[in-house]
C-alpha cells in the first residue's frame, strides 16, 4: 500500500478487493486553476480523490452571488452525497482552485458501494457527517470574529492558497467584515 487513495481508503476499512478494484476504474486527472469538475444542476458522473491541490464546492444564485460551501485540498475525498442519494442534480459546483491532481472515481462505483451496503461506503457517510456536524457547530456558536480567528488556527495551511473573498464567503461574512476582523485581530497582535 503505497498510493494516497490506497492508505485512505485502507484507513477507512475498505477491503483489498475493493480497494483494487478502486484504483482499476479511477482516472489520473492533471487539471489547471478553475477548471470545473462538476457544474451546479448537474448529475454527478464521479467522485473525486484529490491527492494535491485546492478545490472549492460553491452555490450560485441567480442573482450571480456565490456561496462557499466547502474547500478540498491534498489528501481529500468530494464526494456529491445529496446527489448520489437521492439521485439528483448537484446542488453546487465544484472547480480547482489551483493546478490540481485528481482521481476521479466512477459513481456506479459508489452507487455499487451503497447498494451492496458496503462498509466503507458507511464510513464516508460517517465520515461526512461528522464533519457537517462540526461546520454546523463552528457556524453556530462562534462569533465571526471567532470563526476567522479558528479558521487561521486549524487551517493555517489554506491561507496564503486562497483569496479573502473566499476565506470570508465560507466564513459566512462579507469581504468588508473579514478585513475589519483581520484589522482587529492585527492590533491585539
Amino acid at each position: 500500500m503505497n498510493t494516497p487513495l490506497e492508505l485512505f481508503l485502507h484507513h477507512l476499512g475498505a477491503s483489498k478487493k475493493d480497494i483494487e478494484n478502486t484504483l482499476i476504474n479511477a482516472e489520473l486527472l492533471d487539471l489547471p486553476t478553475r477548471h470545473v469538475l462538476l457544474h451546479q444542476g448537474i448529475i454527478p458522473s464521479h467522485g473525486f480523490f484529490l491527492l494535491n491541490g485546492i478545490c472549492h464546492a460553491c452555490y450560485l444564485t441567480a442573482e450571480g452571488k456565490q456561496f462557499s460551501k466547502e474547500f478540498y485540498w491534498d489528501q481529500d475525498v468530494m464526494i456529491g452525497f445529496e446527489s448520489l442519494i437521492g439521485n439528483e442534480p448537484s446542488p453546487f459546483l465544484l472547480e480547482t482552485l489551483s493546478a490540481s491532481q485528481l482521481l476521479a472515481i466512477p459513481m456506479f462505483l459508489i452507487h455499487q458501494w451503497r447498494n451492496e451496503n458496503n462498509p466503507l461506503y458507511i464510513r464516508l457517510i460517517e465520515r461526512q457527517l461528522r464533519y457537517k456536524e462540526q461546520k454546523e457547530r463552528f457556524m453556530l456558536i462562534h462569533t465571526p470574529e471567532a470563526r476567522y480567528q479558528l479558521f487561521t488556527e486549524h487551517f493555517a495551511e489554506l491561507l496564503p492558497r486562497l483569496a479573502d473573498y473566499q476565506i470570508a464567503s465560507y466564513l459566512g461574512i462579507t469581504p468588508t467584515s473579514l478585513s475589519r476582523i483581520k484589522q482587529r485581530v492585527g492590533a491585539t497582535e
